[in-house]
């Protein structure tokens, strides 16, 4: 069993994610938040939660599931409109067009029923860093832009053709300069990993030692060593984010009807924690070890994640299990805390259970699901407790409720919404 010391779950705020200076706290720059943490910083609950939340504009932008970036006064949304797939530029204070650019992309179809024939845009969310803005398209196209003009840079289809079944949802992200992204399909030599040049595409290296599947990969930094770890198709892995130098990897291979798709979380830099295919939530301690890197085991629990990624806060895990359970974790020993259930999957419609977003704002966390309904709910292992409940969508809501302020901006089936807290 893992100390107390080497348990806590205090999360580590790895400022390496995004080289840009002046990014600023209130900044939601890619998929999960700054440090791909689900964290807020600078929320400040109301005394008195309104018994609704204030819509201040509300704009069609497209079909998706991709997380839009707010960096700044802008708002940067990947979608798909008709036979393209179309990265948007808004303001972010009144919802007007800066501008958008647009190619013919390949969309989402079957395998599969329900969510992926229903939701046929981008699941992949944007990246920005450096005054450039990276997006990753259902089919595999990864694209560079200049944030504030629209210009493309560069465009990337390295592995033409192949995808996951369920087509992409993997985001990039951009660590000192390179962007990182797990390309191509499941089986091994048809995906991988690959850094590339953010300001030139230059390919830096890549990695094909597995697949890819549907998880987002995010960064740890132990003993000195910046690496890469992600959920590929059959293993976790860990990969030096300076030369894609396999480090560390143990088997994650879904079982029945489940997928790799719960980005890992990093706690304390170098306890990490994931779940996944079926085989519930685990946490390991990586260490350097040669050249390499070793993992102790420290917990499993039964409580197993499919397409929603848990948040580590004040030693406790929060999440929804594959069972439409909301759940909490002892982060310190593994045991479940609480569970709660979430009601039907997919908004009450017949289909897998399990999709939802939670946020870490602080003073309260938020839980958002297909439903369009906003949960708040206060912190604690002792029981849930919910503080205030908001519908905040006409149609279904898989993309993570961006909060900034007071402000509270929420992408359904093909449009973004902004409400406030007042």
């Amino acid at each position: 069993m893992r100390s107390a010391s080497a348990t806590s779950a205090v999360l580590v705020g790895c400022g390496l994610l995004l080289a840009a200076s002046s990014l600023r706290a209130q900044d939601w720059p890619q998929w999960r938040g700054p440090n791909r943490d689900a964290r807020v910083t600078g929320f400040k609950a109301p005394r008195e939660w309104p018994k609704e939340l204030t819509k201040k504009w509300k704009v069609k932008v497209g079909e998706g599931v991709a997380t839009p970036a707010l960096v700044g006064d802008r708002l940067y949304v990947f979608v798909r409109e008709g036979g393209d797939e179309v990265i948007r530029c808004l303001d972010a204070g009144n919802g007007k067009e800066l501008w958008q650019d647009k190619y013919p992309a390949k969309a989402p179809t079957r395998p599969g029923s329900g969510f992926n024939n229903e939701f046929v845009g981008p699941r992949a969310s944007p990246a920005v860093a450096d005054g450039k803005v990276v997006t990753y398209g259902a089919s595999g196209i990864l694209s560079c832009y200049d944030a504030a003009s629209g210009k493309r840079l560069w465009r990337k289809d390295d592995f033409k053709g192949s995808w996951p079944r369920f087509f992409t949802s993997s985001s990039p992200m951009i660590v000192g300069g390179l962007v990182i992204a797990q390309l191509g399909g499941e089986g091994k030599g048809d995906g991988g990993m690959i850094a590339y040049d953010l300001a030139t595409g230059e390919e830096k290296w890549k990695w094909t030692g597995d697949g890819t599947a549907y998880a987002s990969p995010v960064l740890l930094a132990a003993d000195g060593v910046k690496a890469v770890i992600a959920e590929a198709a059959h293993n976790v892995v860990a990969v030096n984010a300076r030369d894609g130098k396999l480090l560390w990897k143990t088997s994650l291979v879904a079982q029945r009807m489940s997928y790799n798709a719960c980005t890992p979380m990093v706690v304390e830099g170098q306890t990490v924690i994931w779940s996944g295919s079926g085989q519930g939530t685990k946490a390991v301690r990586l260490e350097k070890k040669g050249d390499e890197l070793a993992a102790k085991e420290l917990w499993t629990n039964p409580e197993s994640v499919q397409f929603n990624t848990p948040v580590v806060k004040d030693g406790f895990v929060y999440g929804i299990s594959n069972r439409n359970q909301l759940f909490c974790i002892n982060a310190r020993d593994g045991k479940t805390a609480w569970t709660r259930p979430l009601g039907a999957g997919g908004g009450g419609r017949r289909g897998p259970s399990g999709y939802g977003s939670v946020v870490d704002a602080g003073p309260v966390l938020f839980a958002l699901t297909p439903s369009a309904e906003l949960v708040v709910f206060a912190t604690g292992g002792k029981e849930f407790k919910e503080v205030a409940k908001y519908k905040v969508a006409d149609s279904q809501t898989y993309a993570y409720p961006v909060v900034s302020g007071n402000r509270v901006f929420v992408k359904d089936r093909d449009s973004l919404t902004l409400w406030t807290i007042e």
